[in-house]
């Protein structure tokens, strides 16, 4: 049987899926040992304890300057960025994103500009925000809301156009109008292609959150990240690592199960 069709059995599926996490957690135990054995004050590779140390710091102890617990603030203030600018990056991805699809006069006029914005370094664009918005919430959204959404937008305009034709003539041919033709056929085959683009665009919406949050804000994982690093802090900024990438996985999957939930027949369309 050739490579290509050959499934791996379900008692090895897990297996598999853990093998890598678990071959780098491994590989850095003993790095990190090998290193202490060498140098009992080494700050580059800290040890299990050593970050378990510093995250329950983070999360039990309270700042002095601002009683808080400062993990559980910063997750808390990067999180609003996020789910702010992405919010906004939906929605001006998803209605332009169907209206440039649809209508060829949109199309001809807005997607040679929404394909030129895409080309602009999201993060070339930060001074520039900072400059006319200031430092605080505003710029930070931006930067999310305008480094994922031309993304998200010229992928629905695409996913728009491989629309089966044959839908929408018999749609017109039976007297649909182009709202009707827009909200009984467009949208709902949209929506969980939507989702499929935010998933895509978490990646890149963390990493403006953490460029604008080193740059110019007093809380938020990025802020936290660049202000221990003056002290060597690798036991903090490590789990903080692991902790934004966590929080993003939980995301991925949140978003797959409602797209599986609400739109179960593009999740068998998919398996097919």
């Amino acid at each position: 049987m050739r490579l290509i069709n050959r499934t791996p059995p379900a008692r090895l599926d897990l297996v598999l899926k853990a093998a890598p996490f678990v071959l780098l957690a491994l590989a850095y135990t003993i790095a990190a040992i090998a290193r202490h054995d060498a140098n009992a004050g080494d700050k580059v590779l800290p040890t299990l304890g050593q970050m378990i140390g510093g995250v329950r710091e983070m999360l039990f102890t309270r700042d002095l300057a601002t009683g808080q617990y400062l993990m559980l603030a910063d997750t808390i203030a990067s999180l609003r960025r996020l789910l702010s600018g992405l919010g906004l990056a939906v929605v001006i991805s998803f209605t332009l994103g169907i209206v440039v699809g649809m209508i060829p006069y949109a199309k001809r006029l807005l997607l040679p500009f929404i394909t030129a914005l895409s080309m602009v370094p999201p993060l070339a664009i930060l001074p520039i925000l900072f400059i006319l918005a200031g430092i605080g919430e505003t710029a930070k959204i931006a930067l999310i809301a305008l480094g994922t959404a031309p993304y998200m937008l010229r992928d629905l305009v695409l996913r728009v156009e491989e629309l089966p034709r044959p839908q929408l003539i018999k749609a017109q041919t039976l007297g649909a109008s182009s709202w009707q033709i827009a909200l009984r056929i467009v949208i709902p085959q949209m929506l969980p292609r939507l989702i499929d683009g935010v998933r895509l665009s978490l990646g890149p919406a963390w990493l403006y959150v953490i460029s604008a949050e080193a740059i110019a804000a007093q809380d938020g994982l990025g802020y936290r990240i660049f202000l221990v690093r003056r002290y060597f802090a690798m036991d903090i900024i490590i789990p903080y690592v692991l902790w934004i990438t966590l929080l993003a996985y939980i995301f991925d999957l949140a978003l797959r199960a409602l797209q599986t939930a609400a739109f179960p027949w593009f999740a068998e369309a998919g398996r097919q």
